[in-house]
């Protein structure tokens, strides 16, 4: 049974799809703001690791070693969609 943040995700994951569709894109970018003022621009995001926490990897400057941070879900103040930055080729896909 999926759970709170399962369905976040899975709302997010659409918004993203809707999003790209209606502007006629065929990648987005998503943007997380945190509590602290940080902000990240997604590669993934999934609801695990569960129990309240959401995680997310942020994309990484060229070299930068990957990671995946996890948080709190409260911790999350802001999602963005918007078109990718010309100068970064990255965004997630639409889904079909």
């Amino acid at each position: 049974m999926a759970g709170p943040l399962d369905e976040l995700v899975g709302r997010l994951t659409h918004m993203v799809g809707a999003f790209t569709h209606e502007h006629g894109l065929k990648q987005a970018e998503v943007r997380i703001e945190l509590l602290d003022g940080s902000r990240h621009v997604l590669v993934p995001m999934t609801s695990e690791s569960g129990f309240g926490f959401f995680s997310f990897t942020p994309h990484g400057a060229g070299g930068d070693e990957p990671r995946r941070t996890i948080v709190p879900i409260g911790a999350v103040t802001t999602f963005e969609i918007s078109a990718p930055d010309p100068e970064r080729p990255f965004g997630f896909v639409a889904p079909e």
